[in-house]
């Protein structure tokens, strides 16, 4: 059984984590309550630009100018529903730092699902790790398929500079033919105790509509109407900005996602401290009183023996 010191020790080193899971928890809901407010803002305008292309690329000729926009139709067969040949880039995008539960690992569990999925068909998986701790989970296993890790800029996830950098080198490589498709792996914001890891296909682009708002959004597109210039060119110059707002929107809802899983884990952390005090503190006492009663024991017990 371990002594009254000992004891006393442990119980100041609980109640001095229980303080900074409990400080780590309102700064966590202090940065969610920023982090919810711009993944909901930029929802309305990711939503928009899909259901803007769904309208104009339902008016452009499939045969024609849609096969000549890479980034709508895509190289091959790779980019069809249920064919994994060719080369699939995965940007798997995760938090800089842990204490958030298992975040960072369901996504990076996502991202072996995927590889082994794309290679199990017969493709080739390459990976550009978003956030520290992604690229520190999978660099043992998939550290040859690693092109490069980045660091996020912004609390809030990535600003919209550096997103404008991540996808303007992604444009290269599709350009210059380093894949065929390209996933975004993340987590969506559904609420504090619930963050799914999703992967978005951001090349080739999928227009269908993903949820009830996107459906209202094509809906309300769906009226006659005519663009100047045409829409083949208005296609043309707003895939690679439908590109961007997706992958901003996707980075914001990561980020939401991340200070929710740091909230509710710290949460959790703060109560099992609790809990863990209150019991040391009651085998304290305990031991505290035993000591005392043998003590008095040994008092009576040498006075009766003297007697």
């Amino acid at each position: 059984m371990a002594g009254l010191k000992e004891l006393r020790g442990r119980i100041a080193s609980i109640q001095s984590t229980r303080k900074i899971t409990r400080a780590m928890r309102m700064v966590a809901a202090s940065k969610l309550r920023a982090s919810q407010e711009a993944a909901e803002s930029a929802r309305p305008y990711a939503e928009g630009m899909r259901g803007l292309l769904a309208k104009l690329s339902s008016q452009v000729d499939a045969g024609g100018a849609l096969a000549s926009l890479p980034l709508f139709a895509g190289r091959g067969g790779a980019g069809k529903e249920g064919a994994g040949a060719g080369t699939h880039l995965f940007l798997v995008a995760t938090a800089d730092r842990g204490l958030c539960g298992g975040f960072n690992t369901s996504i990076a569990r996502l991202a072996r699902e995927r590889v082994r999925q794309v290679e199990g068909q017969g493709g080739e998986a390459k990976l550009i790790c978003i956030g520290r701790k992604g690229y520190d989970i999978l660099k043992r296993e998939y550290g040859g398929r690693i092109l490069r890790h980045e660091s996020l800029a912004s609390s809030r996830g990535a600003d919209f500079a550096q997103v404008q950098g991540i996808a303007g080198e992604v444009e290269g490589m599709f350009e210059e033919g380093g894949f065929d498709v390209c996933e975004l792996l993340h987590a969506r914001f559904e609420s504090v105790l619930s963050q799914k890891p999703t992967a978005l296909r951001l090349i080739p682009m999928r227009m269908e509509a993903e949820s009830s708002a996107d459906e209202g959004v094509a809906a309300a597109a769906s009226a006659s109407a005519e663009y100047e210039p045409w829409e083949e060119e208005l296609l043309a110059a707003l895939l690679p900005r439908a590109l961007r707002a997706q992958m901003f929107q996707a980075l914001l809802e990561n980020a939401a996602s991340e200070q929710g899983a740091r909230m509710s884990a710290m949460d959790n952390a703060t109560r099992n401290a609790g809990e863990m005090v209150e019991r040391l503190t009651i085998l304290y006492n305990r031991t505290r009183q035993a000591a005392i009663t043998k003590e008095l024991i040994e008092i009576i017990s040498g006075s009766e023996a003297l007697a």
